[in-house]
């Protein structure tokens, strides 16, 4: 551990860490940025696990929603990853004993496998269930999970500043 909080440290220290820190209007700036990323993951996200949990768009194939969203939902992944990894950058020490940013990278790595699973088993069969206003209990589960952990990154990244 003592050569992660070495990165860390040098990480803090870099043009950009520094940048970031030292500016009165960067930090506020990549942070609007980043919760934009969110809402955009968040929020196709949100969409496609409450139609495989039958709450809406029950009309809708799941696999053209999917289709629809997914280009969404990784824009806003990987604007959510670069604009929280300049704001790591310049508070990367801190961060490193954060108990708030450690739950936050845990749901996220959390959220990935579970849609990582979902994409290998129950999304595979799609075309059995795709029209169905009843979806196969591993794609709910999935779905729940997603919601869960997404929701915990949200308030693990509100906890960061009060950890």
């Amino acid at each position: 551990m003592h050569f992660l909080y070495q990165f860390c440290s040098w990480l803090q220290h870099t043009p950009v860490g520094t940048a970031v820190a030292e500016s009165d209007w960067l930090f506020p700036a990549i942070e609007t940025v980043h919760i934009w990323g969110i809402i955009l993951l968040v929020g196709t996200t949100g969409v496609l696990d409450l139609r495989l949990l039958g709450f809406i768009l029950p009309n809708q194939r799941v696999s053209e929603l999917h289709h629809r969203l997914i280009r969404w939902t990784w824009t806003g992944f990987a604007v959510m990853f670069v604009s929280g990894s300049f704001m790591f950058a310049s508070e990367a020490s801190k961060m490193y004993s954060n108990g708030a940013f450690r739950f936050k990278m845990l749901l996220i790595l959390l959220a990935g496998l579970n849609a990582l699973i979902f994409e290998v088993t129950a999304f595979r069969n799609v075309a059995q269930w795709d029209s169905g206003p009843r979806t196969p209990i591993g794609a709910r589960v999935a779905a729940c999970v997603s919601l869960i952990a997404w929701v915990g990154v949200i308030a693990a990244g509100r906890w960061i500043a009060y950890w």
